[in-house]
């Protein structure tokens, strides 16, 4: 398989400052290239020679995106010509060119990256540079070369390969082909296939260190294939997947670092520094946990001489733009694909290179208008950019712009720009890149602890930014990304204590508002944590947390619909019991058989008594079995003197009615009481299904049912009754999801006139007990949510 080739530049026509041909030699995200001097005659030339005699396979060539030449030409052979030898041009033998494309279409703000297929033995390559082309931007009709890789197989000295007899014609004789151009469509022979792991995109994408590590698991996993070992190697092909994206994020922070560097923005660059170690330290140990790296092997001999030497001490006047590379029409452009360069003073840039963010929409600069008018268009523009980099920094300077805010500025002025800081950090709260968050929480500390403090702002300016970024922070303690979430959380208990936060009481009080059973699981778990912890640290005294407060949000967690919410509560629960005693029992269901057949509380409730210091009775009292004993005998005498009553009753009714029963049932509706000679089995069966007012088609499962039961139907009999439940107000039945806007809207009518009454299930009105009902049951009443008139057979609740 072709690999890639090492090479060394031995020659070069001249270079511009620092930008010698011999940066050609090193592959990574910040390099710079070959620069040609300016004003230089055309054309230019660059010899290389091959570590070893290759058979070369492909060419790989990263343009500039302004200094670019109109063509490249291609030479190769087994000796350099001699200064003076009049063979001199026969020495190395020529392949053919490559045109490359003006770039405006992009607006000089790519690079291409232009694949040659060859076939071609020998030890030195010569590259020939061609004019440039003209732009705005190349005022000194330079040439550049930002990165080159060669690929091929090396050859015995006396083997020159299985070239056929066209091929060798092709290559070695003076004929008309070797004017022709060369370019990625070149179809005279198709080389073998290539590890993406030797492509140039590959290396000028990622971390060096870790395109190393990439290489070596790569090796291990075709050791592993070749073994057979088919788990492990799985197991490594996603670990290299994973570390791809590690790469290029850690090449992108190296980029930002000496970016910073050229700004002189070393508090930045340090920053980036350490970036970068902690989160190259958290993925080698990963690596380490799972035994998919010996870390012994990180440092490559090549990588400590070539990378940390060599591209420490380059300098970085722009930063570089990875490839343009082909892609699908569909396939939407990463924002790896076109990084803005940094700013240089002495060589002009493209408007869209110049290092600084989109402009703002219209949108973003009406509902920015504050931060505008207070920190500037700039600044702004960043914190609303699509580049999460540009977002971090905007509030870094944010941070910056508020600790260096003289003593003596006015009351005005500093509430307008805590206001605008606030705005900015309330968005950058729900934002998903974790560097970006992590910002905004450090942000609003110094915001909370420091600056509105040492300004003395006072409570309202705490007040203003407790709540305006409350429910961002509480939202991010449900995050699926552990991290994330823990930052939360600590931040959220941070703040809590904060000498001014804590004198409002605004957490603790925001933090129990009573929680509902559709609350997501991780963001039910978070608040019940906080709870825990802030109520060790706080108590219950003077601190917004009360035994009331907390016990009725404690009482939505133990009714959750997730088993570790319920159990957290209970945790919880019992530490109110220690603090409040028997007075935690007011909040809990009665400890009573009934609610003891629900596992839960029978465990809260021994729980609570072992707490007291008491004993658990796992066996009931004689006492209490003879008490219930009786009981059970008094409501059975009961039951037989009122079935007694009732034969009576009949008895009685058969004496005096004197009519036909059966003719009088016949054509009578038993629900509504509507009388018709109709009214025969299948003339019932049509009044029932259509006419009666008295029921309702159940619009989930189809079935009749009486409207005064339509409720109970839906919770108890329905095929679709998990779906439903009850709301505690009104009692309507009503789909889970619906619950919450069931509550605010008008559809919910509590009895206002006590807990005895009626309740229509489907226009929502409530109807008088006691003697009223009887005079509802006998009359029509209208019913809003239909336009015909219906009786309501309603019994008390």
């Amino acid at each position: 398989m072709p690999h890639k080739i090492g090479f060394t530049v031995i020659s070069w026509s001249g270079h511009e400052g620092n930008y010698s041909a011999k940066k050609l030699m090193v592959h990574a995200p910040t390099v710079n290239g070959w620069r040609s001097t300016r004003f230089c005659p055309f054309p230019q030339e660059i010899i290389l020679q091959l570590v070893e005699r290759c058979r070369v396979r492909k060419l790989q060539l990263l343009a500039h995106q302004y200094l670019i030449p109109s063509k490249i030409e291609f030479h190769i052979g087994d000796r350099l010509p001699e200064s003076n030898s009049p063979q001199q041009t026969h020495s190395l033998h020529r392949l053919g060119y490559v045109s490359l494309s003006d770039n405006e279409k992009t607006g000089f703000r790519a690079r291409e990256l232009k694949s040659v297929h060859v076939d071609a033995v020998g030890s030195y390559l010569k590259l020939t540079f061609h004019r440039n082309h003209v732009n705005q931007y190349n005022i000194y009709n330079q040439v550049a070369l930002v990165a080159l890789n060669i690929l091929g197989d090396p050859v015995d000295g006396n083997d020159i390969g299985t070239l056929s007899r066209d091929q060798l014609i092709d290559q070695y004789l003076n004929n008309s082909q070797h004017s022709s151009a060369l370019d990625g469509t070149y179809t005279g022979y198709k080389c073998d296939s290539i590890s993406p792991l030797d492509d140039l995109a590959f290396d000028m994408y990622q971390d060096p260190e870790v395109a190393h590590i990439i290489r070596l698991l790569d090796q291990k996993k075709q050791d592993m294939v070749r073994e057979e070992r088919f788990d492990l190697a799985k197991k490594l092909k996603q670990a290299i997947a994973d570390l791809q994206k590690v790469g290029e994020r850690l090449g992108r922070y190296d980029v930002e670092k000496h970016s910073a560097i050229e700004r002189e923005d070393y508090d930045t660059a340090k920053q980036k520094k350490e970036q970068m170690e902690a989160y190259r330290l958290t993925v080698y140990k990963q690596l380490e946990l799972h035994d998919l790296l010996d870390v012994s092997q990180v440092k490559h001999p090549s990588i400590s001489v070539h990378i940390y030497t060599h591209i420490s001490s380059l300098p970085y006047d722009e930063r570089p733009l990875p490839a343009l590379r082909k892609r699908s029409s569909d396939q939407p452009i990463s924002e790896l694909d076109e990084i803005p360069p940094m700013t240089d003073t002495a060589t002009p840039r493209s408007p869209g290179a110049s290092g600084k963010p989109e402009p703002l929409t219209e949108k973003a600069q009406r509902e920015a208008s504050l931060p505008i008018d207070i920190y500037g268009d700039s600044l702004v523009a960043g914190a609303y950019s699509k580049t999460w980099s540009y977002r971090e920094d905007a509030l870094l300077a944010v941070y910056k712009k508020l600790m260096e805010v003289p003593p003596g500025t006015p009351k005005a002025e500093l509430r307008s720009m805590t206001r605008a800081a606030v705005f900015l950090c309330k968005k950058a709260l729900t934002d998903k890149v974790s560097s970006v968050f992590l910002a905004s929480l450090n942000l609003l500390r110094m915001i909370l602890s420091e600056f509105i403090p040492n300004h003395q702002l006072g409570k309202s300016e705490i007040n203003h930014c407790v709540e305006q970024t409350w429910n961002n922070l509480l939202s991010r303690t449900g995050e699926s990304t552990p991290r994330l979430r823990t930052l939360a959380i600590t931040f959220i208990q941070e703040m809590a204590l904060f000498k001014e936060v804590r004198a409002l009481q605004m957490v603790p009080v925001e933090l129990v508002r009573p929680m509902q059973s559709s609350v997501p699981t991780r963001l039910a778990l978070s608040r019940l944590e906080l709870l825990e912890k802030l109520l060790e640290q706080l108590g219950t005294k003077d601190s917004g947390f009360t035994l009331d407060n907390v016990m009725r949000f404690l009482a939505g967690g133990l009714e959750h619909s997730a088993a570790s919410v319920r159990e957290l509560s209970v945790r919880v629960v019992q530490a109110m019991y220690r603090l409040h005693g028997k007075a935690v029992l007011n909040f809990l269901p009665p400890d009573d058989t009934s609610t003891r057949k629900n596992i839960l509380y029978k465990n809260l409730f021994d729980s609570l008594t072992k707490i007291d210091g008491n004993t658990v009775d796992t066996q009931p009292k004689k006492g209490t079995e003879k008490e219930d004993g009786e009981k059970e005998k008094e409501e059975i005498r009961s039951l037989q003197e009122q079935l007694a009553v009732l034969k009576e009753i009949s008895v009685e009714m058969k004496d005096q009615i004197r009519v036909d029963a059966g003719a009088v049932l016949s054509s009578l509706c038993i629900f509504c009481g509507e009388r018709d000679e109709s009214f025969t089995e299948d003339g019932l069966d049509l009044h029932y299904w259509k006419h009666c007012p008295m029921l309702q088609r159940c619009l989930q499962c189809r079935q009749v049912v009486e409207i005064a039961s339509l409720t109970e139907h839906l919770l108890t009999e329905c095929e679709r009754r998990a779906d439903f439940t009850q709301c505690p107000l009104c009692s309507e039945a009503l789909t889970r999801d619906k619950l919450n806007e069931h509550a605010q809207s008008a559809a919910c009518n509590p009895p206002t006139s006590g807990e005895n009454c009626n309740h229509c299930p489907l226009c929502h009105e409530n109807f008088a007990s006691g003697e009223e009902v009887r005079s509802h049951t006998d009359t029509p009443i209208r019913c809003n949510f239909t336009s015909s008139t219906h009786l309501l057979s309603l019994t008390t609740k």
